[in-house]
Parts: C-alpha cells; sequence; structure tokens
C-alpha cells in the first residue's frame, strides 16, 4: 500500500511543478495594460485651449430646422463681423448678411457655405449656427473660428476682423489679471503737511 501512495506522488510530482511554474503568466497582462495606459494617456491628452473655446464647442448644435429670432437673437445679430476675415494658414471666412431674413448670415469658408443664426451662448461670446449642416461660427473678443461637430474638426481658426485685431494687441499690452492671482496691495496714502504723528519739538530750557 505504501509502495502505491509513493508512486502516485511521484507521478503527481511533475504535474504540480508544472502548475506552480505556469502560475505567475497571468500576472504578466495586468503589468502590459499598466505599460500602455500611459502612452493611451498621452493620445487622449486634450489640446489647451481657451476655456471659451472649449465650452462652445461642446455644445451641441440646435437641430431644430423651424429657428425663430427672438428679440435678443436679434441683438446679438447686430454684434456679428461681416464681410472677409483672415484666419490662419492663408484660409479667410466671408460673412454676409441676408436681405431676405434678419438676423441669418451666409457664412462661407472656400467652397463651403453655411446658413447660420445666432443662438444663446454659455460664455457670452457671439455664436452662429447652421443645424442642419452642423457647423458653428465662434466669434471672440479676440479671435473667432469656424468649426464642424459633424465632422469633428475646425474648418477655419484663429480668424480676425480689424476690430479683433486691435482687442488682440490690447490684450498684450494689457494682459487680463488672472482670478488666481492675488490683488496688488494698495499704496499707503502720503501723509499731508502738518497732521504727521511726530510730537512738535519743545524749546531750550532755560538756566536757572
Amino acid at each position: 500500500m505504501k509502495r502505491i501512495v509513493l508512486s502516485a506522488l511521484v507521478l503527481a510530482a511533475p504535474a504540480l511543478l508544472l502548475a506552480q511554474t505556469a502560475a505567475p503568466k497571468p500576472a504578466s497582462k495586468p503589468a502590459a495594460k499598466a505599460a500602455a495606459q500611459p502612452e493611451q494617456a498621452a493620445k487622449r491628452a486634450p489640446i489647451r485651449r481657451s476655456a471659451a473655446k472649449v465650452v462652445e464647442e461642446m455644445t451641441p448644435i440646435d437641430d431644430d430646422p423651424n429657428v425663430t429670432l427672438t428679440p435678443e437673437d436679434l441683438e446679438v445679430a447686430k454684434k456679428v463681423y461681416v464681410g472677409t476675415i483672415p484666419c490662419e494658414l492663408g484660409a479667410s471666412v466671408t460673412i454676409t448678411p441676408s436681405d431676405k431674413r434678419p438676423g441669418f448670415f451666409l457664412v462661407q469658408t472656400g467652397k463651403t457655405r453655411f446658413r447660420m443664426h445666432p443662438v444663446g451662448s454659455r460664455t457670452g461670446a457671439v455664436r452662429l449656427e447652421d443645424g442642419r449642416a452642423g457647423a458653428m461660427w465662434l466669434q471672440l473678443g479676440n479671435k473667432s473660428m469656424l468649426m464642424s461637430q459633424k465632422q469633428g474638426q475646425r474648418l477655419a481658426d484663429e480668424c480676425m476682423s480689424p476690430a479683433q485685431l486691435t482687442f488682440a494687441d490690447e490684450m498684450k499690452k494689457n494682459p487680463p489679471v488672472s482670478i488666481l492671482e492675488p490683488l496688488p496691495a494698495a499704496k499707503p496714502a502720503p501723509a499731508l503737511a502738518g497732521t504727521g504723528s511726530a510730537q512738535p519739538a519743545l524749546p531750550p530750557a532755560k538756566a536757572e
């Protein structure tokens, strides 16, 4: 009986040894995943953009074809820069007001044309949309951009009208103070003559 048990243990020993040596292999998969995570994170790292552009780009375009402009929309339309606006990389965008419908604009870059109208903006910027084409014209104080949310890309960027160019130059000369920076300390007001806190000089004592 002892010989049978010993024989069984001898036969089972190689199998146990193989099981012990094969067990650590699954641990390599998490290590491979951990090594791949930094590369994937680097690919997904967003490009730094102004906060207003990020917010407006992430705001969906209203696809309602039955557009009725409100008085507020018509006021926004008055702020839209019209004419041909130069952009980066030699591109340009031409904005033409509609003769038939006040508040609507024809926005064109190259051979691409959009029929746009003003919509409410989450950041206070001037925003025009073409719901059917899924396109947006965003006008900030110092620059503008034309984006196709349907294609997920910018059609024209860094567009500047003369007024925006002037505004951008002023920002370079006098950059706005960040809300994260402490306010400059107030300088003490100069003391007026005769109002100092120093004690008046006493007359010299007379000799007795």
